[in-house]
């Protein structure tokens, strides 16, 4: 487990949990924080990866957070983080490489199965559907090849509901 002091708020040190992917946060990254807010907590410059190729839209990553996650900002919001590598795991333990039973069995109940738009008719999208009325705003998608997780994304749910990104 690796723990990390960060600056939180009025200058208090503080210990960072565990970079695990939430509902609502990744690590000391919380969805709709601004750009400013983040980079004070991480102590990083968060520089966008392709500035002003889309309009309000970008990627950003960070060294202080894991390898394989990319952070997509809008207007300078935080809106969702993406994962492409295991070893990067949800709250309930889900990774890429994880099975599609092992994400139907973690979020019991909250699973909906839709055809993935683009990588055949086997591959899917898991999209978590929170039953909690104050989290509606936030959504969770992995994506399989039909039989595992190879990516997945996770923040607040229209910009996780894009399918292409910044495009």
């Amino acid at each position: 487990m690796r723990l990390r002091p960060l600056l939180v708020g009025f200058g208090l040190l503080a210990t960072a949990a565990p970079w695990r992917v939430g509902l609502r946060s990744f690590g000391p990254i919380t969805y709709g924080m601004t750009l400013r807010e983040a980079r004070a907590i991480l102590g990083d410059s968060l520089n966008p990866a392709a500035p002003g190729l889309f309009e309000g839209c970008d990627y950003v990553s960070s060294a202080a957070a894991p390898p394989g996650t990319a952070f997509m900002i809008w207007d300078s919001i935080i809106v969702r983080v993406d994962v492409d590598t295991p070893g990067v795991v949800t709250r309930s333990g889900i990774q890429v490489g994880s099975s599609e039973d092992q994400v139907r069995q973690r979020y019991p109940g909250h699973i909906r199965t839709d055809a993935h738009p683009y990588d055949g008719q086997d591959a899917h999208y898991l999209i978590y559907e929170p039953s909690a009325r104050a989290d509606t705003g936030f959504s969770i998608i992995f994506e399989t090849d039909g039989g595992r997780v190879t990516r997945f994304r996770a923040g607040l749910r229209k910009a996780v509901e894009l399918i292409e990104g910044c495009a």
